[in-house]
């Protein structure tokens, strides 16, 4: 049956007729495409993702702003011109009405897929790592959105953890806080992002799509606002061992420090230079996670929609 939508998600969402049947939906964040993977890796992973999500029997959902609208399922050469152009914004939750009304073109944040998905229906969502607690935190009060979004907006987030390059002990402690449950995906540890391993322990874990989607469906159930974070472990990089990946995310961090780089320019600019100090080893290991977290991703969404 096709979904109605209410006219204030009509004005603003284009959803590609695909997706507008229902089914299992797996949204798909697009600022990897823009600021995080250089192309072609970029274009190609992109691809990949879709393809990956098809072959676990869900459909993909990617998700970027055009001319005004929330476009929800986009075509090959939007996926390329999101690859390829200089003047793509980064879209998180403050962005939205700003970039939607100058008609710009927009790649979403975690925090900003989150928003659009809900507001299409869809409830779980495909990413690398979540955004969350910045060293130093303390003195720069660097939170990303995407952990007061997961606190709000009642979508699955796949993921392998929060990104290496932030205060993991402390995003797990703003998580907790903000009342999100994270689930370890067959594990007890808060994956690493680039490692399975981070040496944190996670209160609970889920062994299968199956189980991820009973919690979901109990906590949406008992009028329960906010998301749930899937943390998945990464595949295993040969050639990136945690202290190599340490050492790397060290030096990137003194050297934005130095350069006094902030904002929204600090993650891909800690991205591109640990890519750099690892030969391009981090790079690989990235676009093997989101294929894992796409593959995951789907099985849940199938699950959920059984």
């Amino acid at each position: 049956m096709e979904r109605k939508l209410p006219k204030l998600q009509t004005d603003y969402l284009q959803i590609a007729p695909e997706l507008q049947a229902g089914g299992p939906l797996v949204a798909l964040e697009t600022t990897v495409i823009s600021h995080g993977l250089p192309f072609p890796e970029n274009l190609e992973t992109a691809l990949a993702l879709e393809e990956i999500i098809r072959q676990h029997g869900a459909i993909p959902a990617t998700i970027a702003l055009f001319d005004g609208k929330i476009k929800v399922g986009l075509t090959h050469d939007e996926l390329q011109r999101l690859a390829t152009s200089k003047d793509v914004a980064k879209v998180s939750r403050r962005d939205l009405p700003l970039v939607l009304a100058n008609r710009q073109t927009g790649a979403t944040t975690v925090a900003a897929t989150m928003i659009c998905a809900n507001l299409a229906g869809i409830k779980v969502f495909a990413t690398g790592g979540v955004g969350g607690v910045h060293r130093n935190a303390t003195q720069t009060m660097d939170i990303s959105a995407d952990l007061p979004e997961l606190a709000q907006t009642s979508v699955i987030v796949v993921c392998a953890g929060a990104k290496a390059i932030l205060d993991l002990p402390l995003t797990l402690e703003y998580l907790e806080t903000l009342g999100v449950p994270v689930l370890g995906y067959g594990t007890d540890e808060l994956p690493a992002f680039y490692t399975p391993h981070s040496g944190l322990k996670l209160d609970a874990r889920a062994d299968s799509p199956a189980q991820v989607a009973a919690i979901a469906r109990t906590k949406w159930d008992l009028g329960l606002v906010g998301g749930i974070l899937v943390t998945v472990p990464p595949p295993v990089m040969p050639g990136l061992p945690p202290a190599k990946i340490d050492r790397a995310i060290a030096n990137a961090l003194a050297v934005a420090a130095q350069r006094q780089i902030k904002g929204k320019a600090i993650s891909p600019f800690l991205l591109d230079w640990i890519r750099q100090e690892t030969g391009g080893v981090s790079l690989q290991a990235n676009i093997a996670l989101l294929k894992n977290n796409a593959a995951v991703a789907a099985q849940i969404a199938v699950a959920l929609n059984s």
